[in-house]
């Protein structure tokens, strides 16, 4: 897995090139908002819709808050709702897919008619409701982004797992009276997290653009907090006029999505040149043969 990641992250300068721009969006949305003289809520009386200077870099917004605080702030906000959403397909979607997998038969139809019936539900319906049931609330955010983006996983883990089970491994497992437990935990789990890693690099971007998407709506993040999507849909009603309220949020948005959506890319191919080049092979530990 390290060699997996080392050769996704220096493999090439564009990927090296995204990586770092990745690591300066996250520094800046944790140092920027506590470095700046402006608080998220000041307002300069003297700089109402200003447009970028020395002293707003980014400009100020239509009732004078610096839009630089604002970007980064928001980016924070925007940025912990990508990862623990993340977080939360993970941790429902691997176990539940590789437990489908590895036992089959109708309970392996039966987990996945439930995925399938989530599937139905529209997301921004299922947004509606939990608004109109829990009143407007950020951890709303993490409810639903987290409740349907692990659905893919689910579905990923449960064919690889398919396939982990029918390797020679498993059988010895079983036979040497392994239970299914130690059986998912030892060995199904270590061979399909290549796969989950890159499925959740790639939810990242996904989770952030649909936090974006609600908090554009309306149905999301409120002021006075802000959001890449709350500061977007400012700027979107202002962009005739005051074109730095768009341009630099939605800058910002759009480098972050594109670095991580190389850098998933460029972890999906290192893991398919792996299982192209490097042959499977069984290592004794802890009395059977595993394929970790």
């Amino acid at each position: 897995m390290k060699e997996l990641l080392r050769d996704a992250v220096l493999g090439s300068a564009w990927t090296r090139a995204s990586f770092v721009t990745l690591c300066a969006v996250v520094a800046f949305a944790l140092l920027v908002p506590a470095a700046s003289p402006w608080a998220l809520d000041d307002v300069d009386w003297n700089a109402i819709d200003q447009a970028p200077t020395a002293a707003h870099w980014f400009g100020t917004d239509g009732a004078g808050r610096d839009l630089l605080t604002r970007t980064w702030s928001g980016g924070r906000v925007s940025l912990s709702i990508a990862l623990l959403a993340t977080a939360v397909s993970v941790l429902i979607g691997v176990p539940y897919g590789a437990v489908a997998g590895l036992l089959g038969g109708r309970v392996d139809q039966a987990m996945m008619r439930v995925v399938d019936a989530l599937y139905a539900l529209p997301f921004v319906l299922f947004v509606i409701l939990l608004v109109v049931v829990f009143g407007r609330n950020p951890y709303l955010l993490f409810v639903a982004l987290g409740a349907v983006s692990w659905l893919d996983l689910a579905r990923i883990v449960r064919g690889q797992t398919l396939a982990v089970r029918q390797e020679a491994y498993i059988d010895a497992a079983r036979a040497l009276g392994a239970g299914r437990a130690r059986i998912v935990l030892r060995h199904v789990l270590p061979n399909v997290s290549g796969p989950a890693l890159v499925y959740a690099t790639l939810t990242i971007p996904g989770v952030i653009l649909a936090e974006s998407f609600i908090s554009f709506l309306g149905l999301g993040i409120q002021e006075p907090d802000a959001s890449w999507g709350v500061l977007i849909s400012d700027g979107a009603r202002a962009m005739q006029t005051s074109w730095w309220q768009l341009v630099f949020p939605a800058g910002v948005l759009a480098v972050t999505l594109l670095s991580c959506n190389v850098l998933g890319d460029r972890l999906r191919d290192a893991l398919d040149r792996r299982d192209t080049v490097v042959p499977r092979t069984t290592v004794a530990g802890d009395g059977a043969p595993s394929g970790s």
